[in-house]
């Protein structure tokens, strides 16, 4: 377990093709600490002992207060009951959410997505990041990884965006996007993704050197 004074959460929120999953994963390496992006899934489902799939269906989605855990056949592979044999949607952000402060408790790491810095908001290790970019940037990253059309990739943008935020708006008392909402909302088209690595990492050294020694 990492020491408390030694502890650093990076929590990073994202436009979708803005490359704040591609800082993310740079940015822990650059640091040496672990990334945590589908991976909370796995965490989720490994501590609570659902199958990931459950997981997957909700992720990043706000609450339909709909059934479908069971309904859709999804196999249940723990001790863990839900009430009437249904997992909704709010009740699965809760589980994640206690998978996420169980981690952050445990080692230094980036988080992306699933509202972490939220979640993480009373805990003193943890720093907010929210990513953008400019919208032609942005669908260009889209066709080139995902080999869709500008049309195409405009479409996802714009759906995921909505997406992200809903979840995000629905599941906290803050709004997906607003600066306000982060300690730090970073245009990534302003230095590139090495140089945004670059300067979230030096931030993130001198807050470490500024840290009260009795922090924890």
């Amino acid at each position: 377990m990492t020491e408390d004074k030694d502890r650093i959460i990076l929590t990073i929120g994202r436009q979708f093709g803005s490359g704040g999953r591609e800082i993310g994963q740079k940015l822990a390496k650059a640091l040496g600490i672990g990334y945590y992006d589908k991976e909370l899934i796995a965490v989720a489902a490994r501590e609570s002992g659902l199958c990931t799939e459950v997981f997957e269906k909700a992720d990043e989605r706000a609450s339909s207060r709909m059934a479908f855990a069971f309904t859709m056949g999804y196999p249940y592979v723990g001790m863990f009951m839900p009430y009437n044999d249904i997992l909704s949607n709010d009740e699965l952000f809760r589980i994640q959410s206690e998978a996420i402060r169980n981690l952050a408790a445990k080692e230094s790491c980036v988080m992306v997505g699933r509202c972490a810095d939220y979640i993480l908001r009373d805990d003193p290790a943890c720093i907010s990041f929210f990513i953008h970019n400019r919208p032609e940037v942005r669908v260009q990253r889209i066709v080139e990884s995902m080999n869709v059309s500008v049309e195409e990739a405009k479409n996802l943008m714009a759906k995921t965006d909505k997406g992200r935020a809903s979840y995000y708006n629905y599941y906290t008392n803050k709004e997906w996007g607003v600066a306000s909402s982060y300690n730090f909302s970073i245009d990534a088209s302003v230095l590139g993704i090495d140089e945004t690595v670059a300067f979230i990492k030096a931030f993130v050294e001198k807050r470490m050197e500024l840290r009260p020694p009795h922090f924890g």
